[in-house]
């Protein structure tokens, strides 16, 4: 299997995004056409699907070939634990649990969802990408809620054209420190590598465009904490994560972002995909999942609860 992982060079600041997946990994124009069709590029972790997409400096350009992908087969694995909450022939919703990777990475070769899924279903193996099985859009290892995965080919590209056009409706909610005043709010700032950590996303100049909206469902004086339903407008990588951090209110538990609080025991973000909803690829219809915050977030905002009476 061959994987590229490259950050677009000042070279090729503002070229076609074909001709710079062709220029970067020796093949042709039409083979990487072929590839950014199939959903197999992606750029600071989200498919495009334009091949005339202007690169920029600095974007972190994945691309994966199908070809080779295939000798290197995913083995099921039914042990693999996380909830289906609508399956028809062509579309699955999962409600995946914190601590559970979505699909193979750097590192993670085993015990992903898409093991899980490929036990469970295995006609999710010739869709998309081999290392992605049926994966539309991910969430990240500590996040947990709802994502959807594609069953065919056609229901596949459907769903990441919705993706990429900003129809999917896509809601979090993330628990913060400090009180944010305004009741709502819209932040625009542009994401990109940290220029001091690269293991982590920053708002930069010259970063992507990235819009997150939010609203304020709750606050805590003691400690001082709010929080939030986040709607994402665009996809970045740890999006919501950077942008709270920007204005000042990092998640709490996230310690990637913010190593100097109190965390309240928990060891992960709190934030939860607690709404999804999109097209149906056949039918049409508007789908809307919801999916409950899970135990250990519950068991932070009942000890808030009981620090503020």
């Amino acid at each position: 299997m061959i994987e590229l992982h490259e950050s677009i060079p000042a070279a090729l600041d503002g070229e076609r995004l074909d001709r710079v997946v062709s220029f970067l990994t020796g093949i042709s124009r039409s083979r990487a056409s072929a590839a950014i069709d199939g959903g197999l590029v992606l750029l600071d972790a989200e498919p495009v699907l334009i091949r005339s997409r202007r690169v920029q400096v600095g974007e972190e350009l994945t691309v994966r070939y199908l070809e080779q992908e295939e000798e290197r087969q995913l083995r099921p694995d039914p042990d693999i634990e996380f909830t289906v909450v609508h399956e028809d022939a062509e579309v699955l919703v999962v409600d995946k649990p914190a601590g559970l990777i979505v699909h193979p990475g750097a590192g993670d070769d085993e015990g992903t969802l898409a093991h899980g899924l490929l036990a469970r279903y295995p006609d999710v193996a010739s869709v998309g990408s081999a290392l992605r099985p049926g994966i539309v859009h991910r969430l990240d290892r500590g996040t947990s809620g709802l994502l959807m995965v594609a069953r065919t080919d056609a229901a596949h590209a459907f769903l990441v054209r919705q993706l990429a056009d900003r129809l999917v409706e896509r809601r979090y909610l993330a628990l913060v420190h400090g009180m944010v005043k305004a009741d709502e709010g819209r932040i625009e700032a542009p994401i990109g590598r940290s220029p001091r950590d690269r293991t982590k996303m920053a708002v930069v100049v010259g970063g992507r465009e990235a819009c997150t909206a939010y609203e304020v469902r709750r606050r805590w004086e003691r400690p001082a904490t709010t929080l939030l339903r986040c709607r994402l407008e665009t996809g970045r990588t740890h999006q919501i994560r950077v942008h709270l951090t920007a204005i000042g209110h990092p998640v709490v538990g996230d310690a990637a972002y913010d190593s100097s609080r109190d965390h309240h025991g928990l060891g992960r973000p709190f934030l939860h995909a607690a709404h999804l909803g999109f097209v149906h690829p056949s039918t049409g219809s508007s789908m809307s999942f919801d999916s409950e915050l899970p135990n250990d977030l519950l068991a932070v905002l009942d000890g808030l609860a009981d620090e503020s009476s």
